[in-house]
């Protein structure tokens, strides 16, 4: 197998594995989304410290830690990544997993969005028009929902900042999670101490195979992870940014499958206004790469 066939494979494992994530949260009940928000912080950093030593990544997560811009960075990112965590296992164990992928749907647009307002970025027509596609969308999906969609937008927005919190720190996959998970762990494991006392924790109360698929949390935060920084290094970003859909749409298929969530005929509107916007950026991505790719050709054929 080439070295790009290993990356997309790897890559499309990373996507399928988070897109599966609606099947594994609520086999963690009767632990609630906040205890389990915990667990999965508390084994992610064991696991994430276990990979550190490994990997041999602790030179490079010790400049992380002497670089104050870069740290500060990655302290809000933790902060953001845990609400995202959060907010997407109370969707999935309150069954609103279908709002849940439009989150991860939306959030390539919200990603645009806000590299418009924060970096000053200019937009082409074609993203305007998708952004204009995507707010329609939210309208229609708000009248049909009786609400905004706000665990979707929750999650589009915290996963977006959280992106470009990343993207301005410029750390490596393993040593951010490794210092995000680091810092939250603290005040997380706190918390199950205190759930435990006062008897209204679930650790040890529901089996050994309760107490293995809490403790999994950790590692299935890391594989895909895993899987992902390698595929980073084989494939275009082109590949990855087409392969990231896969993830809302498994998402999207679980929920109204095997969860059974209603889509009644507002709600196919709404879905399909968003996946109209994203056929459209999508399309233009690729366009305007193509054109930058035959610049940079003829540049250097000159």
């Amino acid at each position: 197998m080439s070295d790009q066939r290993r990356g997309l494979a790897l890559g499309f494992l990373a996507y399928l594995l988070w897109g599966a994530f609606p099947l594994y949260w609520p086999l963690l009940k009767p632990s609630g989304a906040v205890e389990i928000l915990a667990h999965r912080i508390v084994w992610s950093v064991v696991v994430m410290g276990l990979l550190v030593l490994a990997l041999r990544r602790g030179a490079a997560l010790r400049a992380v830690l002497r670089d104050r811009r870069r740290t500060a960075l990655l302290l809000a990112a933790a902060v953001v990544i845990t609400g995202n965590w959060g907010i997407y296992i109370y969707a999935v164990n309150s069954d609103r997993v279908v709002e849940g992928s439009l989150g991860y749907f939306i959030n390539p647009l919200v990603t645009v969005l806000l590299g418009v307002l924060v970096l000053g970025e200019r937009l082409r027509p074609v993203q305007w028009a998708a952004l204009a596609v995507g707010a329609v969308a939210v309208v229609v999906l708000t009248v049909d929902y009786g609400r905004p969609p706000v665990i979707a937008l929750a999650l589009a927005m915290s996963f977006g900042t959280y992106g470009l919190a990343k993207k301005s720190a410029g750390v490596g996959a393993i040593e951010s999670l490794a210092f995000e998970t680091a810092v939250i762990a603290p005040v997380a494991l706190s918390y199950l101490v205190w759930l435990g006392a006062a008897g209204r924790g679930h650790f040890a109360d529901e089996g050994t195979g309760h107490v293995a698929l809490l403790i999994a949390s950790g590692i299935i935060t890391a594989v895909p992870l895993l899987c992902f920084s390698a595929a980073a290094t084989r494939v275009s970003m082109t590949s990855l940014g087409l392969l990231q859909y896969l993830t809302p749409i498994l998402q999207f298929a679980l929920g109204i499958t095997v969860v059974g969530e209603a889509m009644p005929a507002g709600r196919w509107v709404g879905f399909g206004l968003v996946w109209l916007a994203l056929v459209a950026f999508t399309v233009d991505a690729l366009r305007h790469r193509r054109r930058q790719l035959a610049l940079a050709a003829e540049s250097c054929a000159l």
